[in-house]
């Protein structure tokens, strides 16, 4: 938020979550998904800066620039008519001049420097890499010493696209010098709704890339996902559909007990009701198996039988046809394949079990960056909730049974 006193003192209010970016750091870092406002935030900050010194020499830089028209030029345009400081600013088609001192805004791209141009550099006071992440290695190796007025600051903005690129190593080295801070839509209480409504629809459509293009998650996490289009999030008439299932998964320590309920038609596969409980205690289970369903306690319910002890507490609790699934050397993997091969469509309001499909995923080699076929014991309770809930329906001869 922005606002202009009588006596012409500007007033930017900024977020909780951003103000630790208010304090001076070498190196500063904002990494998050679509939407999340670095961007408009370190805009603002290199304008700010200008204004209050009329000295200060900013850069603005992307790996290559080859038109103004992709820079952050008009953005930074914007935000000096919203601060209501033309008059301070001379903006011509190439870069925006200081009135009143030596201060100027230029727009550059790394490519096009060698380790003598980057010299041309060396006096300005604040750097600002967009696009971060395609920002190469030598570009990095050019532009941190060049950056070297006293108090002079490197800011990085970008989406995180593999871990391994130089920009995250950078900010990997824990130092006093630097701050990064992860950022995402949610974050944003300026988000338009038009930008919001598009995340819903993404979220809905594609699922599987949710989480790479508005959380800022790894793009090589999303090439590892074990579900990766392989469903949809939506809402479906069960009318006529007469086989459902139910499946729970119990709890360790911090990890939640969660049952589901699965509906089984044709070659989909359901999931419309979810319940999760973090350490809930044993004589509490009764609550979660009944949010699933008001007829679950005539239904077969199929468990973790890792957790004997629970089971046969169910039994003579009210659920007297809970039992353990069978397991055998790659079941989960079994269990995956058998539900990898059905269209699957999750309800909207199965959160967690959305969360779990969006983050499921197979171990990337951090060497080699090769998605690897180890299943990471993680983001899977629901997702165990669901194979146990289809265990009558599989089978470990190499085929599966449709039926049961």
């Amino acid at each position: 938020m922005i606002s202009l006193d009588d006596n012409g003192n500007l007033t930017i209010e900024t977020p909780r979550h951003l103000e630790p970016m208010l304090y001076p750091k070498r190196y500063k870092g904002l990494k998050g998904g679509r939407g999340s406002g670095k961007s408009h935030f370190f805009a603002e900050d290199v304008v700010e800066r200008m204004i209050i010194d009329p000295h200060h020499c900013v850069v603005c830089i992307r790996e290559i620039q080859k038109s103004l028209k992709f820079s952050a030029k008009k953005l930074v345009e914007d935000k000096i008519r919203e601060f209501q400081a033309s008059h301070l600013f001379d903006i011509t088609l190439t870069e925006i001049r200081r009135i009143g001192g030596n201060g100027v805004m230029i727009f550059q791209g790394m490519q096009d420097h060698t380790a003598d141009s980057i010299k041309s550099l060396e006096g300005f006071n604040t750097a600002w890499v967009e696009e971060a992440q395609s920002i190469s290695a030598r570009s990095l190796e050019l532009l941190l010493p060049t950056i070297r007025a006293e108090d002079s600051e490197i800011l990085f903005s970008w989406n995180p696209t593999n871990e391994s690129d130089p920009i995250e190593k950078l900010f990997k080295e824990e130092s006093d010098h630097s701050i990064c801070l992860h950022i995402n839509y949610t974050q944003n209480r300026l988000l338009p709704q038009t930008l919001k409504d598009e995340a819903e629809r993404h979220l809905r459509v594609s699922p599987e890339t949710f989480n790479h293009v508005w959380l800022g998650d790894y793009k090589k996490q999303s090439e590892a996902l074990i579900f990766k289009n392989k469903y949809r999030i939506d809402e479906l008439d069960t009318t006529g559909w007469d086989r459902k299932y139910f499946g729970m998964d119990f709890g360790f320590s911090q990890d939640p007990n969660s049952a589901v309920r699965v509906w089984v038609n044709g070659q989909t596969i359901y999931i419309d009701r979810e319940a999760y409980g973090i350490e809930t205690e044993i004589n509490e289970l009764h609550y979660l198996l009944d949010s699933i369903d008001d007829r679950i306690r005539n239904s077969v319910i199929r468990c973790d039988s890792a957790r004997p002890e629970t089971i046969s507490y169910l039994q003579k609790n009210g659920f007297p046809m809970a039992q353990g699934v069978k397991k055998w050397a790659g079941s989960v993997e079994d269990g995956i394949a058998f539900i990898r091969s059905f269209d699957i469509v999750i309800h909207p309001s199965c959160k967690n079990v959305i969360e779990e499909f969006s983050k499921y995923s197979y171990k990337v080699d951090k060497m080699s960056g090769d998605i690897t076929s180890i299943i990471i014991d993680a983001y899977n309770h629901g997702i165990d909730a669901i194979r146990y809930a289809l265990g009558g329906l599989i089978t470990n001869k190499g085929f599966f049974v449709i039926g049961g």
